[in-house]
C-alpha cells in the first residue's frame, strides 16, 4: 500500500526578516527556522545547537548547575569502594530502571577495579550487586523486606536508580537496618523527601540543575560522570585507560526514549543522539542479540526503533516474568548468554502482544452493539 500524499503547510510566525537572515546565515532553511522559532528557539545559535545536539557532557561539580546532594553521594560511594564496603544498586523493573541499574553497577564495578586492582572480578561482582524487585511479589519501588535482607547479607550502601523519591517509610526502614541510603530518581516530588543520606533528583526544590526532565538513566549517568571525575582526581585511574563513559550512552538512549522523556529537551536530545551512534555499532552483546531477535539491522536504529522494538522487549521481562532477565541481557559479556536472554525476551514480548490483543477484543465486545 502506497503512502498517502502529503501537503505541507508552512507555519506562520512573527519571525522578522532580519532574524530570519540570522537563521539562514547558520545554514537553516526558512521552514526549519520558523518551526524552531514557534517552539521557543528565538536565538538562532541556540536553535542550531539544539538541532546538532553535540553537547552531552557536563561539569558535575560546577556549583551553579550542580545536582543537589551530588557531592554527598559521590563521597559516600567512593568511600564505600575505598573501604571495600558492599554496595547494592536498587532499580526499577521497566526499561528506564533496568538500563539505569546496568549503567550504575558497571560503572561502580569499574571504579572498584581501579581502586583494588588485585581483587578478582568475581569478588568485585559481589561487592557491587544489582537488585530489581519482582513486580508481582514486591511491587514498585523500595521494599522494606528486601532492604532488611540486603542488610543482613552485608550491604552497607544502597543507591536507588529510577525509584525511591516517594519511599519515605522504606528509606527510614533501610536506615534502621544500618544502610546508608542514596536515592537517585526523576519522578515527581511528593509532599516530603525521603530522609536519605543523599537525594538526587533535578525536580526537587533548591536543585540548580537546569534540565528537570532527565529520565532515571539520565540522572544515573550524571552521577556516574561525577563519580568518574572524582575518582580520577584521587588518582584511581593511574596506570589504567580512562573509563569511557560514552560506552554507556546506548543504555541512556534506550532508557530515555522508552520512558518517554521529552526529546525537545536539549540535554535529552544530545544524550539520545550520541547514544544512538553507540547503539548502531551494537558492540554490547546484549544489544546485538536484541536487535537480531527484533529483526533490526545494526546501523538502522532510531528513536522509533527503541520505542517500538527495543523498549517493549525489555519491559516485557518485568511485566510478565522477572526484570533480571533484561538486566542479564544488557550486562552480558558473551554472545551465548546474550542470545539466550534475548530469546527469552522475544518469547515474553510475543506473550505480551497476545495478551494485549485479547484485552482489546474483550473491550470491543463490551462496547460494540450486539
Amino acid at each position: 500500500m502506497s503512502s498517502l500524499p502529503k501537503r505541507w503547510i508552512e507555519p506562520t510566525s512573527s519571525l522578522s526578516e532580519d532574524r530570519l537572515q540570522q537563521f539562514r546565515a547558520l545554514g537553516l532553511r526558512d521552514i526549519v527556522a520558523r518551526i524552531l522559532y514557534k517552539r521557543g528557539f528565538d536565538d538562532p545559535q541556540e536553535a542550531v545547537n539544539f538541532l546538532r545536539a553535540e553537547t552531552y557532557a557536563s561539569q558535575p561539580f560546577n556549583r551553579k548547575t550542580q545536582l543537589k546532594d551530588l557531592e554527598k553521594a559521590v563521597e559516600r560511594l567512593l568511600r564505600a569502594i575505598d573501604r571495600k564496603e558492599p554496595i547494592v544498586v536498587y532499580g526499577d523493573f521497566d526499561a528506564d530502571g533496568v538500563t539505569s541499574t546496568v549503567l550504575m553497577v558497571e560503572v561502580l564495578r569499574a571504579l572498584y577495579h581501579r581502586r583494588h586492582k588485585d581483587v578478582p572480578d568475581e569478588v568485585t561482582e559481589q561487592m557491587v550487586r544489582p537488585y530489581i524487585p519482582n513486580r508481582v511479589d514486591e511491587g514498585y519501588g523500595l521494599n522494606v523486606q528486601a532492604l532488611e535482607k540486603l542488610a543482613s547479607e552485608g550491604a552497607k550502601v544502597v543507591v536507588t536508580v529510577d525509584c525511591g523519591i516517594r519511599s519515605i517509610d522504606e528509606v527510614l526502614a533501610g536506615r534502621a537496618a544500618k544502610l546508608d541510603m542514596i536515592v537517585t530518581d526523576h519522578h515527581s516530588i511528593g509532599p516530603e523527601l525521603p530522609d536519605a543520606l543523599a537525594v538526587i533528583n533535578p525536580k526537587q526544590s533548591g536543585c540548580p540543575y537546569p534540565e528537570k526532565m532527565l529520565a532515571g538513566v539520565g540522572v544515573a549517568y550524571r552521577l556516574a560522570e561525577a563519580l568518574t571525575v572524582a575518582a580520577n582526581g584521587k588518582g584511581w585511574a593511574k596506570g589504567e585507560p580512562p573509563l569511557n563513559l560514552e560506552a554507556y550512552l546506548d543504555l541512556v538512549a534506550i532508557g530515555t526514549v522508552a520512558d518517554l522523556a521529552p526529546l525537545n529537551s536539549a540535554e535529552n536530545r544530545a544524550l539520545v543522539k550520541r547514544g544512538l551512534m553507540i547503539l548502531n555499532r551494537a558492540e554490547r552483546p546484549g544489544v546485538s542479540a536484541l536487535l537480531k531477535v527484533a529483526g533490526v539491522e545494526p546501523g538502522t536504529v532510531t528513536a522509533t526503533t527503541i520505542g517500538y522494538a527495543i523498549g517493549p522487549r525489555i519491559n516485557a521481562a518485568g511485566r510478565l516474568a522477572d526484570a533480571m532477565i533484561a538486566y542479564e541481557l544488557l550486562a552480558a559479556r558473551d554472545e551465548a548468554t546474550a542470545e539466550a536472554r534475548a530469546n527469552q525476551l522475544q518469547e515474553l514480548n510475543v506473550q505480551r502482544q497476545e495478551l494485549t490483543r485479547n484485552a482489546q477484543l474483550l473491550v470491543r465486545e463490551e462496547i460494540e452493539p450486539q
